[in-house]
């Protein structure tokens, strides 16, 4: 755990949720959420210079040691939407009030800043032992359906599964879902989930087929998907992608609901929907996609076509250019991009093609 020096004489200040549950299963946490029981803006004003305040919210950023913290009040929430955002109810509430709004008890525990001491209202600990994901209440899923795909997530880092009663609530969730939910929210889900490269119990593959047989996509879109025959883990491992998330979501095919950036509506976009059988039509096909792209390619339609175009083809180069072209007397035109695809088309076909066999190649185009 990244412990925090803070004087807390009062006994106050509690960490909570991911942070100790980390703690407690000897890992390596990267979210530091300090709790203050009561009004923490009144309270840790005191520990070093004030960076933020956001009295709505009843949080406060100081500068501790040379270090920014964040410090949060105490809270309950309510939730006037289903699926949605919720809203803050009270601040200042007691600590038990607090854990009580959290996704599983293992994320309802705290441990005083103070003493070191595990403070746990919800049975968390025990959950913790035995590898067990359990919601605090009947109405979790409705209140937040991507707490869904959170239960997956951890999952898959943990080695954890849903108890009996959590999974039929699950189950009775996606038979009747609301789509009126923050789909914002679900594709953070789907991006820390698909988008995991950390230390894994079980791997993505493991997570994506969970995904698809436990029908949990049924919160993205309610078309029906088959799970492809593809290792969709294997293939982002062999072919590393800044959107990694994206190559298992985008199988779904109708990503309507989710937000995406332009770049990631281009990937989906641009993913070919015809049969190539040529290595030349292959080549034009992929050359100016992004890798994603490709290897969705691989998995809805044809893996060994995405592999030969990564492994080979797009490696393959003519070095013919316009100069050249230029140099051998023909002038500048439409049939210059012609003349390349023509090398090209013949290289493919000869990789170990020289510059000069190229040249010759674009003589012949242009003679004929």
């Amino acid at each position: 755990m990244d412990i925090i020096k803070i004087n807390d004489t009062a006994n106050k200040l509690y960490y909570i949720g991911g942070i100790v549950r980390d703690f407690l299963l000897d890992r390596e946490s990267l979210d530091v959420d300090i709790t203050c029981v009561g009004n923490a803006i009144e309270y840790c004003a005191q520990f070093g210079e004030v960076l933020q305040v956001n009295p709505d919210f009843g949080t406060i950023k100081v500068l501790v040691d040379g270090r920014e913290v964040d410090f949060a009040s105490t809270r309950t929430e309510k939730y006037e939407k289903k699926g949605h955002l919720p809203q803050i109810d009270r601040l200042g509430v007691s600590l038990k009030e607090d854990v009580l709004r959290r996704d599983f008890t293992v994320n309802a525990l705290a441990m005083s800043v103070s003493t070191g001491e595990i403070v746990d209202y919800t049975g968390g600990v025990e959950d913790l032992n035995n590898g067990v994901l359990r919601v605090l209440h009947d109405g979790s899923f409705i209140d937040d359906p991507t707490r869904i795909i959170r239960g997956l997530k951890f999952a898959m880092r943990f080695g954890f599964e849903l108890d009996e009663h959590t999974k039929n609530l699950q189950d009775e969730y996606l038979e009747n879902i609301n789509y009126d939910m923050s789909y914002a929210r679900v594709k953070k889900e789907l991006v820390e989930t698909f988008g995991c490269t950390g230390r894994m119990e079980y791997g993505l593959q493991w997570a994506y087929e969970r995904f698809i047989n436990e029908r949990i996509y049924k919160l993205v879109t309610p078309e029906n998907v088959v799970l492809p025959s593809a290792n969709i883990e294997k293939l982002v491992k062999d072919y590393p992608v800044e959107h990694q998330w994206l190559v298992f979501a985008g199988t779904l095919r109708d990503l309507s609901r989710i937000p995406l950036t332009k770049i990631e509506q281009k990937i989906l976009d641009e993913v070919p929907a015809k049969e190539l059988k040529t290595d030349f039509e292959i080549y034009k096909a992929f050359e100016h996609l992004h890798t994603e792209s490709v290897l969705l390619y691989g998995i809805l339609y044809n893996e060994h076509i995405a592999r030969r175009y990564l492994d080979v083809l797009k490696h393959i180069k003519i070095s013919v250019t316009g100069k050249d072209l230029k140099k051998l007397g023909f002038p500048p035109s439409r049939e210059y991009s012609r003349c390349f695809d023509f090398v090209l088309e013949e290289k493919l076909k000869n990789p170990s093609m020289t510059h000069e066999e190229e040249l010759n190649l674009a003589k012949r185009y242009f003679k004929r």
